[in-house]
């Protein structure tokens, strides 16, 4: 499968599933600048909800427990790479946490732009 050129995502990409992803990404993104920078998160808080609107408008009764699933684990997923890129004592591993939290959290936007 091949991927598109302005991110990760596959060019034949399961939506539902992308966006389930980005909401669990950006909610931690959220509540971790919620201790550190506020209008930053305040920021991505905007971008959560416009991500919440698009799923809302794709889900049917039958996924909500698989979506919010996939939510849970991205966010988890996403708040152990931030853990880790602003605790991490390891320079090397704070940097490539912090560069793959990055780019998890601009896939979404690039396609939210999109």
């Amino acid at each position: 499968m091949g991927h598109s050129v302005l991110s990760d995502v596959p060019v034949h990409f399961d939506a539902l599933n992308f966006f389930a992803v980005c909401a669990g990404r950006l909610s931690a993104e959220m509540e971790f600048y919620w201790i550190f920078d506020g209008a930053t998160a305040e920021r991505i808080e905007v971008e959560r909800a416009s991500v919440l609107e698009i799923l809302d408008a794709m889900i049917s009764p039958n996924q909500v427990s698989e979506v919010l699933s996939l939510r849970v684990e991205a966010k988890m997923a996403q708040a152990a790479l931030l853990t880790q890129a602003n605790f991490n004592p390891k320079q090397r591993m704070a940097r490539h946490a912090r560069t793959l939290a990055l780019k998890n959290v601009e896939s979404c936007r690039t396609r939210l732009l999109s």
